[in-house]
C-alpha cells in the first residue's frame, strides 16, 4: 500500500482465477454486491456512465455515479466518479473527478488486484482532506470485501 496526497493505491493477491476476479469486477450487479451499490445495468461499457444507490443501512438515500472510461476485459477496468460524494444537498458536478483504475495480473497463487485513484490533488481544498481520508479507508474496505466475495464463488 502506497498513499500521497494525490493518490490512493492498494493491491491485493486474491486466491481466485483472473477470469473469476474480471467477473467480479466488470459485471455491475456483481460488483454491486460487494461494493454496496444496487447498479442499475449489467455490464460496464466503456463511455458509458453508470448510477445506482449505496446499499449500506443509512446511505440508502446516497446515488453513486460512475463515468466508466475504459475495459480491457480481464486486465484494466476504469472510471471517474466524484470521490466522497454523499452530501445530497451539495452539487458536485462542477467539481473535477477522481480516476479509479482496477488492474489484474496473472500469478501462480491467483490473481493480483491494484486499486489506485488519483486526482485528490484537483478536489477543491475545502473537501480534498476528508475525500481523500473517507476513500483511502474505504478502499480498504473494497479489498477486503471483494476478496470475501470471490472466494465465495
Amino acid at each position: 500500500m502506497t498513499t500521497s496526497t494525490d493518490r490512493i493505491e492498494k493491491q491485493i493477491l486474491l486466491k481466485a482465477p483472473r477470469a473469476r476476479v474480471w467477473r467480479a469486477l466488470s459485471n455491475a450487479e456483481e460488483f454491486g454486491t460487494w461494493f454496496g451499490v444496487n447498479f442499475t445495468g449489467k455490464q460496464f461499457v466503456a463511455g458509458q456512465p453508470v448510477q445506482g444507490t449505496l446499499t449500506y443501512s443509512g446511505y440508502e438515500h446516497i446515488v453513486v455515479s460512475v463515468a466508466i472510461e475504459r475495459v480491457e476485459p480481464e486486465h484494466h477496468l476504469s472510471w471517474r466518479w466524484h470521490p466522497a460524494a454523499i452530501d445530497p444537498s451539495y452539487d458536485y458536478a462542477s467539481e473535477p473527478t477522481t480516476l479509479v483504475v482496477f488492474e489484474l495480473t496473472e500469478v501462480d497463487s491467483g490473481t493480483l488486484l491494484r486499486v489506485v485513484e488519483s486526482g485528490f490533488d484537483r478536489i477543491p481544498a475545502s473537501r480534498r482532506e476528508d475525500a481523500f481520508r473517507m476513500n483511502n479507508g474505504g478502499w480498504d474496505h473494497q479489498i477486503v470485501n471483494i476478496e470475501k466475495h470471490v472466494a465465495n464463488g
